[in-house]
């Protein structure tokens, strides 16, 4: 089985839901024999899924990822490259590329194109491979950023990557030396400068699409309740955790 696959499966087993049905499972199975464990289970099972599933929480365990970067400003020099990271897609026939971005592809492709205004003389990498699709997200990203006004000639396209780690290696031949900007999602970004770093590019990040938005403001009762948006980001966070603690182990 291919290793890279093996990752991601992996990867999602150890994810909150994931651990919460597993717990469930446990506790449904071992009732009969072992009334005190499937118990414990089932009381793990819920706390695990109301704490992830609550505001403060989330924020909690998000804000330390992605408060290590400010957004971008400008550059004091001029930017040869703006590199956009690749995420999801789902393509369909039916809809313009725009749509067929997943949310964080569009949110990085909207920041690069803001960046791109500000520094016209740069040239985007678009990157990210196609997956079980029949199009690169890098080619899909290209796509999206036509539509948005950006020349063709402006965008340079890598859809072989499969994460973070390879596309690192792949684009530091091409942009060693250069003025780079580093457009990903805020929580990823830590990991992604390191993975850049470790290959000898030091890039200005420019993160984007915050899930820690307004946590100085007033708070309401619905910020106290569980939601699966709060089950999704505290999900984020857990596994940019875990991936930047398998990064170190590597590095």
């Amino acid at each position: 089985m291919d290793l890279f696959l093996v990752k991601k499966i992996i990867s999602a087993l150890i994810m909150p839901l994931s651990i919460v049905i597993l717990l469930l499972l446990l506790a449904i199975i071992f009732y009969q024999y072992k009334k005190r464990f499937s118990y414990s289970c089932l009381i793990l099972a819920t706390l695990l899924l109301t704490l992830s599933s609550f505001r403060p929480f989330a924020n909690l365990v998000m804000a330390p990822l992605e408060s290590q970067y400010s957004a971008f400003t400008r550059s004091n020099k001029p930017v040869d490259y703006i590199i956009i990271l690749g995420c999801r897609h789902t393509t369909d026939a039916q809809l313009p590329a725009t749509s067929e971005l997943g949310v964080c592809s569009l949110q990085r492709l909207v920041e690069a194109i803001r960046i791109l205004r500000i520094h016209p003389e740069a040239q985007l990498i678009t990157s990210g491979y196609a997956g079980n699709d029949e199009t690169s997200n890098a080619e899909k990203v290209k796509q999206a950023a036509m539509l948005l006004g950006v020349a063709e000639r402006k965008i340079i396209v890598e859809g072989f990557p499969q994460d973070t780690e390879e596309e690192a290696q792949l684009m530091a031949p091409r942009v060693s030396g250069k003025n780079v900007v580093l457009v990903t999602n805020s929580d990823h970004m830590p990991r992604a400068i390191k993975y850049f770093q470790l290959e000898g590019i030091n890039p200005i990040a420019a993160p984007a699409g915050k899930w820690t938005k307004g946590m100085n403001d007033k708070k309401y009762w619905h910020d106290y309740v569980p939601r699966p948006k709060n089950l999704e980001q505290t999900t984020y966070a857990w596994y940019e955790s875990i991936g930047r603690l398998v990064q170190w182990l590597k590095s």
